[in-house]
């Protein structure tokens, strides 16, 4: 029920984002800024990909390694192409992060509570500070949960449920990252925030199952902090 859930309200908040223009110009914003990242990532990868691929492997002159070639060569522009992708994401929510997200779950929180959330510059630029202190901790789990996922796939026979299982964690960490901008905003403890992320798992698996969708996950993602942000306020009125 709660994964279910979780997904209901990735939907709800891009809906409601297309209601007000504030949030829908800021998600436009945001969809814009990653795609032009990731086109921009993904044509360096194109231009540099010959280099790249000399550096591994020479194209043989003939025979059946030519075809062997050709198929590593597919394998690695898929695999740069990706890491453009998650590199295009990453320096998006670097610059953005405590920006854009913030600002709109701000602007969704005024909106249900009908309440005025500061923003006095003074205090914005110390919550700002403080918000950047939070992204440390919670990158670097992921990144650490990562390469465990990653070792494991590379020395163990149970490459396809570790894919599934790397699949899931991505959906987790990604629906957390927008889910924990009130309670960071909030200046509560990491390690509470952390223990919310394990009591409500399920619903984080939800929400971030949208985000594996490619391309489509772009457009979720840049409206995502409206969604969590109604779970969120839900969550506690519940």
């Amino acid at each position: 029920m709660s994964l279910i859930q979780g997904i209901k309200y990735n939907i709800k908040g891009l809906l409601f984002a297309l209601k007000s223009p504030k949030l829908l110009m800021l998600g436009l914003l945001r969809f814009s800024i990653v795609l032009l990242l990731t086109l921009g990532f993904i044509g360096m990868v194109i231009f540099w990909h010959d280099d790249i691929l000399n550096l591994i492997w020479k194209m043989p002159e003939k025979g059946m390694l030519v075809y062997l070639w050709t198929l590593v060569s597919w394998m690695v522009l898929l695999g740069l192409g990706v890491i453009s992708m998650l590199i295009a994401y990453l320096v998006s929510q670097l610059l953005f992060c405590v920006f854009i997200m913030d600002y709109m779950s701000r602007i969704t929180e005024n909106m249900v509570l009908n309440n005025k959330v500061d923003t006095d510059p003074e205090s914005y630029m110390t919550l700002f500070v403080y918000l950047i202190k939070q992204e440390i901790p919670r990158a670097i789990i992921p990144i650490v949960i990562s390469f465990i996922i990653l070792a494991l796939s590379l020395f163990t026979p149970l490459s396809p449920v570790i894919v599934v299982v790397s699949s899931i964690a991505a959906a987790v960490f990604l629906a957390w990252d927008n889910t924990d901008l009130i309670p960071a905003r909030r200046m509560i403890s990491f390690k509470e925030r952390f223990d919310f992320l394990k009591r409500n798992i399920f619903f984080h698996i939800g929400f971030g199952l949208l985000f594996l969708i490619p391309w489509a996950n772009i457009l979720f993602l840049s409206f995502a902090p409206v969604g969590a942000t109604l779970y969120f306020i839900d969550h506690e009125k519940g």
